[in-house]
């Protein structure tokens, strides 16, 4: 469309017909015009254009090149489309361009397609892509987007087709993992509208179940309203009460919804206590109902104790997933906490003292969930937020040395816990025997360091290069030893493989370093500042 009618349309009404006036930049003299006209036409002049707005419709550009549009004809009931892989059922006819009938869907039942399959034209399921439920809508698809489908199978000679299209109804169809191996399938639809009326956050949840094998039978090991005399399972979500596929799943269900769970081992009861009838490396299915939940108590309104009190409540249950070793979900509990927290403000010294406390604990836990889950860095972090608010926090010190040393960074390790020492004489013995493991690590990284490099140094200047493209593996195998025997430091969390080098004066660099950059960090482990080769 030229300018002036791209600007000039949108101040017009319904029914209305104007007169549009038109400088020759405003319509085919403008420069990169996408409107070709023939070399003898006036665009050099100004013109005049008479324009009757008969209808409009509200349209969505499903696709920034214009290959799919869609038109909506009836409004939608709320907000959620369909997406991979969801289950489909709609009404589908499509004319050309031209207006002749290709395709007819409007007798018997509803087309039904699973989203992401190619069971439709591409375009046609980008479009539907964008729809709510009992929407009508006209598609309006390119050739580029017309691909053979089940729907559609001759797209030969096409080259628009209009998709007239009412969503009927999808079925929610979730792959929790993006593999295809835990599945959540809506059997019945809940109250409200998703995701803003579901449980994601920790709540007191209400459930019937029944657990099933995936075997030929599909014998059912469990169900609450035979096992459980008839009663419902009261759980609150958060708390590694149920095994995490379980939790996932039903943290996106909807009250009175119930829906069908396949879950495969290790997110079913591979790492959870599993019932006697269930055999070991089981996939399984939950046919689950969500009879309605609670919300966590909001602190709003709460006087300090009462704000410390929930906060205690919420450590220790942190406290007991850190001991059954649910490192996430015990870290989960503390930063919730600490969120909170930063809307929390102490009116007395007192109360000062017991916040700045708590948080710092809470900090200190978070430290070490990352120390567990082997992210030194994040433990390291942690760790700084409580050394900010307390520079001589002897427990700080101590766990951030141990995340040093985890994470291979010898020195700033040793300056932690010397430093933990000398503001803290209590800490004495913990820091000498962390000093002395500190040691034996640092010796043990150089003995396999020397043993990886043995011979480098009695090759010819020729034959460095060589010598840097037959020892990278060695390099790589050396990381991988580190790793391995930094995985005995401590019982307070694995090791990373990010190093860290303490401060200090760089050495000279000579040509053997910029012939094997990475050498410098192995020969400084070494205690070799600078080395020469003749």
């Amino acid at each position: 469309m030229i300018l002036g009618l791209l600007e000039g349309i949108p101040t017009m009404l319904k029914g209305e017909v104007a007169m549009f006036k038109m400088k020759p930049q405003m319509h085919y003299a403008e420069e990169d015009c996408p409107v070709p006209v023939p070399s003898s036409f006036p665009k050099e002049d100004k013109l005049h254009f008479e324009i009757e707005l008969i209808d409009f419709s509200k349209a969505k550009v499903v696709c920034d090149d214009l290959g799919v549009l869609k038109k909506v004809i009836d409004e939608g009931q709320g907000w959620e489309s369909p997406r991979e892989p969801y289950e489909v059922k709609a009404w589908i006819s499509a004319k050309t361009g031209d207006g002749k009938l290709i395709l007819s869907c409007r007798e018997g039942e509803p087309y039904f397609f699973t989203f992401g399959k190619c069971e439709v034209p591409k375009g046609l399921e980008m479009g539907i892509g964008t729809m709510a439920r009992k929407e009508k809508a006209v598609i309006y698809v390119t050739n580029q987007y017309l691909t053979p489908s089940p729907l559609l199978p001759m797209i030969d000679g096409y080259e628009e087709v209009h998709f007239e299209v009412e969503l009927v109804h999808f079925v929610q169809v979730r792959d929790m993992l993006g593999d295809g191996r835990l599945i959540k399938r809506r059997l019945q639809d809940g109250i409200g509208e998703f995701p803003m009326d579901c449980p994601l956050h920790d709540s007191l949840l209400r459930v019937h179940y029944k657990g099933m094998l995936l075997n030929e039978e599909k014998t059912v090991f469990y169900d609450t309203r035979v096992d459980n005399q008839g009663e419902p399972l009261e759980f609150s979500s958060g708390e590694g009460m149920l095994p995490e596929g379980f939790e996932m799943c039903v943290r996106l269900m909807l009250p009175g919804e119930i829906a069908l769970v396949t879950c495969p081992p290790d997110y079913a009861y591979d790492k959870f206590l599993r019932p006697p009838n269930v055999p070991e490396g089981a996939h399984v299915q939950w046919e689950i109902e969500l009879l309605g939940f609670e919300m966590p108590k909001d602190w709003t309104g709460l006087n300090f104790q009462s704000i410390m009190d929930e906060a205690e409540k919420i450590r220790v249950t942190g406290n007991r997933l850190f001991k059954e070793g649910k490192f996430e979900l015990a870290r989960a509990k503390y930063e919730k906490v600490l969120r909170e927290f930063n809307h929390v403000n102490p009116q007395t010294d007192e109360e000062g003292k017991m916040f700045l406390d708590t948080r710092n604990l809470l900090h200190l836990n978070v430290a070490a969930c990352f120390l567990k889950m082997g992210e030194c860095g994040k433990s390291i972090e942690a760790c700084n937020k409580v050394l900010d608010a307390t520079p001589v926090h002897a427990k700080a010190l101590y766990r951030r040395g141990m995340a040093y040393m985890a994470a291979g960074d010898f020195e700033e390790a040793r300056s932690d816990y010397q430093m933990m020492i000398k503001v803290d004489k209590s800490s004495e013995p913990d820091g000498t025997a962390a000093l002395a493991k500190l040691k034996k690590q640092e010796q043990e990284a150089e003995r396999k360091a020397r043993k990886q490099f043995k011979g480098l140094f009695d090759k010819k200047p020729g034959e460095i290069a060589e010598a840097q493209v037959e020892d990278g593996a060695g390099v790589e195998i050396t990381g991988q030893n580190q790793k391995k025997s930094n995985q005995s430091l401590s019982s307070e969390g694995d090791e990373s493989e990010d190093y860290h080098e303490a401060a200090g004066d760089e050495p000279r660099v000579g040509w053997f370093y910029n012939l094997w950059p990475t050498g410098r960090k192995l020969f400084s482990s070494l205690g070799l500042q600078r080395c020469t080769v003749l």
